[in-house]
């Protein structure tokens, strides 16, 4: 039976029994494992098994009260009609408290308590399944690399729906819970402080954006194109170099003029999508607490033009000044 394989072969990663992994003390496994063909197709056809432990099982339970309190009020908001809930759920929403609550706990429910109520219990929910990543991880003698990653999300998360509205003084900042809603609130706040792509740490998260899907795809090709040299044992290329981590620095010379080796590769794309982020979450802080408005901060700094004045100045009737 072959151990190795990638989406161009027709072998199937599927042994005679379940793999139940190394033995961990004081982890117990919650369900068995099993195959499926269809994802044979495209790794390791193994599902399981899943240790979810406490935190796990806190997680999931946080997290499920937060998709109720969500969905409840989207259905309530058209009157508990399944219908309209189906049509209309792209448009749907659960905001925020107004202005004039500031940052009061307990609002009103149905004038962003419901909203805040939902917020606490998916943040309880994501810093839950943290630390149980965290905690997994070190149980199993791994690095913490792919929970300092998923932290970097939580950061970016926490500045839009907590650190930044606290700042601001009022729960209103932050975004609402539903799908066009929140693209509409990321518009109506680009165009309130002035235009976000003139914000540096937003053109920087950007760059790692596109920079880090660019080094994915990159690597996963490269790694694919020398599959037929056993190139998917990244860890045997990495401590013993053989034909396919060899033939895959020469393209990247070739193509590049540099070679990211079998294991520097990973961290070039561990860091560029971790940054990405993480320097968009320092943009959002900065944005209405630091920065008003960022097209006249460019101009000031000599990254926007300043247009010239087409239309006689206006004096501003509160302070008197000429806008």
């Amino acid at each position: 039976m072959s151990s190795y394989q990638n989406i161009f072969t027709q072998v199937q990663v599927r042994p005679s029994h379940p793999e139940e992994g190394v033995a961990v003390p004081h982890m117990k496994r919650d369900t068995g494992a099993f195959f499926v063909d269809l994802l044979g197709k495209f790794g390791n056809a193994q599902i399981g098994p899943i240790y979810l432990g406490g935190l796990g099982i806190l997680s999931l339970t946080f997290g499920f009260i937060a998709f109720e309190i969500i969905g409840l009020n989207m259905l309530a908001s058209v009157h508990w009609s399944p219908i309209q809930f189906v049509r209309q759920l792209p448009w749907l929403a659960l905001e925020p408290p107004r202005p004039e609550y500031g940052l009061k706990i307990f609002p009103p429910l149905n004038e962003g308590g419901w909203w805040l109520m939902a917020g606490f219990f998916l943040t309880m929910s994501l810093l839950s399944w943290w630390a149980r990543m965290y905690r997994r991880a070190r149980a199993l003698g791994l690095g913490t690399h792919t929970a300092w990653a998923f932290a970097a999300a939580i950061w970016l998360y926490l500045v839009l729906g907590f650190i930044r509205p606290v700042l601001m003084g009022h729960w209103s900042e932050a975004v609402p819970f539903g799908i066009f809603p929140h693209l509409d609130w990321t518009a109506a706040f680009s165009i309130r402080y002035g235009n976000l792509f003139y914000n540096p740490f937003h053109m920087l998260s950007i760059a790692f954006l596109y920079g880090s899907a660019l080094l994915f795809a990159m690597h996963g090709a490269t790694i694919l194109a020398v599959g037929r040299y056993g190139g998917e044992r990244e860890i045997e290329q990495i401590l013993d170099r053989g034909t396919a981590s060899e033939r895959a620095a020469l393209f990247w010379r070739w193509t590049m003029g540099f070679n990211a080796t079998m294991e520097s590769i990973h961290r070039w794309a561990w860091w560029f999508a971790v940054l990405c982020p993480f320097v968009g979450g320092i943009g959002i802080l900065l944005t209405g607490t630091v920065v008003d408005n960022w097209y006249l901060w460019g101009v000031h700094h000599g990254i926007a033009p300043a247009y010239p004045h087409v239309f006689p100045a206006v004096v501003d009737p509160a302070s008197g000044a000429s806008q």
